[in-house]
């Protein structure tokens, strides 16, 4: 693709001018007097912050949306989830599918870059898997909530409630509207209602996971020995993830609740740190251990091709299976009798490095800025950049320079921090030549 000259976008930074075309647009609409309830328009600042948490399906917010957003808005906000959570470049592209246009090798080596797909062959096929997939287990879920939602709302909000909260947990989006309950409640006053607590975990857990395994699922059923090696960690890591943050929240924290509703909203707030942002329990109330676990947690976030951001659970799956092959003094990483590439390995330290950075530093300056306790701004930015959503209660209070900086985390989160360098950067030039070796001792 040209844009001036003999100047060619290369992919990556076709990705990246697509989420910040999709912010622009999303921050002009909600400006408008018809995007809120007062009909006086909201300030760019607030607008800005806002579409790009929907785009980057994270779920921090400045303004309640159901007090502060009219019916347009909350609609011009939930347009953006959708298209976040497929990605930009995937939505874009199923307009061509709609109008059975051709797709050309191009535009199917975008979707591959766009929904870290292993190959071009069958992009195509995969990309309509996606689309069908998620219209299918969104409508699935707002008819799932719906019996909780229309008793207390009446059928046309019940109806629109369901439709929102079910997209916005299949988009791990965080964004909902239960300030009817109390601003910015998020899904507290559900803490006990088992419907809700299970649709939605249901609903993030299978967004959260990626599109790559539910194609194995499709195409394997219960054969996980003819899954990818790719699907097999993804689902382990998964797991994991979901159980060590349960049992601390069960065990190890202090809640006078009934042991039934302990048990949902521990399994609630263990899927939702996948970068979902709902939360049913006081998260103030929460113990300083627990909060180092939700930040490491928030880091992490989702899966590959899915709907989720952070630095992904093969990231920190790959990172664990080579420090264990160091350990074993192992010159191959290996997992499921399959060794893993040394690019992958390089891929996932630099990843780490760039998250764990980006995130320290933010949250220093946030700190600085705003003179708030260290730990909370880091529980902010782990939030920001994972894409998560959660909060201590800070983001409506920081200022312009700490905004900016949540704003900048959040679109690298969803972006991906590779593909933002891999953007700025001209094409790579290859080179022949070796430099000499020299061991550097470490550890």
């Amino acid at each position: 693709m040209r844009i001036w000259g003999n100047h060619r976008l290369t992919t990556f930074q076709i990705i990246a001018l697509g989420f910040a075309l999709m912010i622009m647009i999303g921050t002009l609409l909600l400006m408008l007097p018809l995007s809120s309830r007062q009909g006086t328009g909201t300030g760019f600042s607030d607008c800005l912050f806002t579409a790009t948490s929907a785009v980057c399906v994270t779920g921090l917010v400045v303004r309640d949306t159901v007090t502060h957003w009219s019916p347009f808005g909350q609609a011009v906000i939930l347009f953006l989830i959708q298209i976040g959570g497929m990605g930009v470049v995937t939505a874009a592209l199923s307009l061509s599918f709609v109008s059975g246009r051709k797709i050309g090798l191009m535009q199917r080596s975008l979707l591959q870059e766009a929904i870290s797909a292993p190959q071009v062959g069958g992009i195509v096929r995969l990309t309509r898997f996606i689309i069908l997939t998620t219209l299918g287990f969104e409508l699935v879920g707002a008819i799932a909530l719906m019996p909780a939602f229309i008793p207390e709302f009446g059928w046309g909000k019940g109806i629109w409630y369901a439709v929102f909260h079910s997209i916005s947990a299949f988009c791990n989006a965080g964004f909902d509207l239960m300030g009817v309950h109390g601003e910015f409640s998020s899904m507290t006053a559900y803490a006990g209602n088992a419907l809700v607590n299970i649709v939605v975990v249901l609903l993030i857990t299978i967004g959260g996971i990626g599109f790559l395994v539910w194609n194995d699922v499709k195409e394997h059923g219960l054969r996980l020995k003819r899954y990818r090696l790719q699907s097999k960690i993804v689902l382990s890591t998964s797991a994991a993830m979901i159980l060590i943050p349960f049992l601390w929240l069960m065990f190890a924290e202090k809640s006078g609740a009934p042991a039934g509703e302990r048990v949902l909203t521990s399994l609630f707030q263990s899927v939702t740190l996948r970068t979902a942002g709902f939360n049913t329990m006081d998260l103030n109330g929460i113990s300083g251990g627990g909060h180092a676990l939700m930040i490491l947690w928030m880091l992490i976030g989702g899966s590959p091709g899915s709907t989720a951001g952070g630095m992904k659970t093969t990231t920190a799956a790959v990172l664990l299976l080579s420090a264990l092959a160091v350990f074993r003094r192992k010159e191959q990483v290996t997992c499921f009798g399959r060794r893993i590439g040394e690019d992958a390995v390089r891929n996932a330290a630099a990843i780490l490095m760039m998250y764990f950075l980006m995130f320290f530093a933010g949250g220093v300056i946030i700190s600085k800025a705003e003179g708030m306790p260290l730990i909370t701004c880091l529980f902010e930015t782990a939030s920001a950049i994972g894409t998560v959503g959660l909060s201590l209660g800070i983001t409506a209070q920081v200022g312009g320079l700490s905004r900016l900086v949540l704003v900048a985390l959040m679109f690298m989160g969803r972006v991906g921090g590779l593909t933002l360098i891999y953007a700025a950067q001209s094409v790579r030039r290859g080179t022949h030549s070796t430099l000499p070796l020299e061991k550097v001792t470490v550890g």
